[in-house]
């Protein structure tokens, strides 16, 4: 098997998001940046705060963020103090935070980084550019709790899930999810060129439906959130698919189900699986009907990394956890902390 390194070689920018805190996010870009050392030249942001040497949450220490000299860092200006590498400063950004402006600076030394940054993607987006333009080979953006929505290939080339015992005691309910949560948000991408090419000339409906003609129905709606009753208004047997721009969610599905029970010609389109929020049990009924879910642009899962610890007090056995992720997933699993 390859080793993480070298499972990210072919993306310039990564990013890094945990299933829920204290997962092993830290750890896995700690292994990431030390495996990477003298390899790369390395650029290093962050979506909202971490490297607190304390987890807010669960009161419990973590894992500081330490990084090679060279490194070109982009936190805010407060965090940049909170640093205890020697910095110059290569620029000042407009982008704010809770805890300032973002400053661009290049490690003269090394040192642990606190890290924070804007929880806006686009912003994000932009600060990797900017990166990018001062020489960075690769990218690594850490991402934050819960915010799955930064896998988005918008903002990287790239994404690692870390996952672990932190979400949940059950290890069985962790393996779950972990996997339902890595299938969804690397669906499959749509390679029809000529609805592709249709679309395009729709950039302001939030939803645009497809005849098997390649006919073309702009809905007229605000928000993907509210498109169900809608949608379902204006599919029939002649369509064949359904572009949805924001959010794919279980009301809008249930909806769309209701009033068509037979889906098996029809394939729905998202700009990304993070753009799908929906629980299994709602997916696998869709599935039975016979809908299909693709996507505009798609998420390239690099790697799974685990932590079998939990912070509340137990743990996994590392064998079982790498086992049975290892079974249901073709992406490859990791524990960092073992290498």
């Amino acid at each position: 098997m390859k080793n993480i390194l070298e499972l990210i070689e072919p993306y310039n920018s990564i990013s890094i998001i945990g299933m829920a805190k204290n997962t092993g996010k830290t750890t896995t870009l700690n292994y990431i940046l030390d495996e990477a050392r003298g390899k790369y030249s390395l650029g290093l942001t962050s979506i909202g705060r971490d490297g607190e040497e304390l987890d807010r949450v669960t009161a419990t220490g973590k894992p500081k963020i330490f990084v090679e000299n060279n490194t070109i860092v982009a936190t805010a200006k407060n965090a940049l103090l909170n640093s205890d590498f020697t910095k110059e400063i290569l620029y000042v950004t407009d982008y704010t935070t809770p805890m300032g402006r973002v400053v661009i600076a290049n490690a003269i030394s090394a040192g642990y980084v606190d890290l924070a940054g804007p929880s806006i993607g686009t912003y994000v987006g932009d600060i990797v550019n900017q990166l990018f333009d001062l020489k960075c080979d690769k990218v690594i953006v850490d991402g934050a709790l819960g915010r799955k929505s930064f896998a988005s290939p918008s903002i990287t080339e790239g994404t690692i899930l870390a996952t672990g015992a932190a979400l949940h005691s059950d290890m069985d309910k962790v393996v779950d999810e972990t996997v339902f949560t890595a299938e969804i948000l690397s669906i499959d991408k749509l390679d029809d060129c000529i609805a592709l090419r249709e679309v395009e000339k729709y950039p302001e409906n939030r939803v645009v439906i497809i005849d098997k003609n390649y006919g073309a129905l702009p809905l007229e709606v605000s928000t993907s959130m509210i498109a169900g009753k809608e949608i379902s208004e204006n599919i029939d047997e002649e369509t064949r698919y359904v572009f949805i721009k924001g959010v794919l969610t279980d009301k809008v599905m249930d909806q769309i189900m209701k009033s068509c029970r037979k889906m098996s010609n029809i394939t729905f389109v998202v700009e990304d699986g993070t753009k799908i929020f929906a629980t299994q049990k709602t997916l696998s009924k869709f599935k039975r009907l016979g809908g299909v879910i693709k996507a505009l642009n798609k998420i390239n899962i690099a790697a799974i990394t685990i932590n079998p610890t939990s912070p509340y007090g137990y743990e996994f056995s590392e064998e079982q956890f790498l086992r049975e992720l290892r079974e249901r997933t073709d992406i490859p699993v990791f524990n960092v902390l073992r290498g």
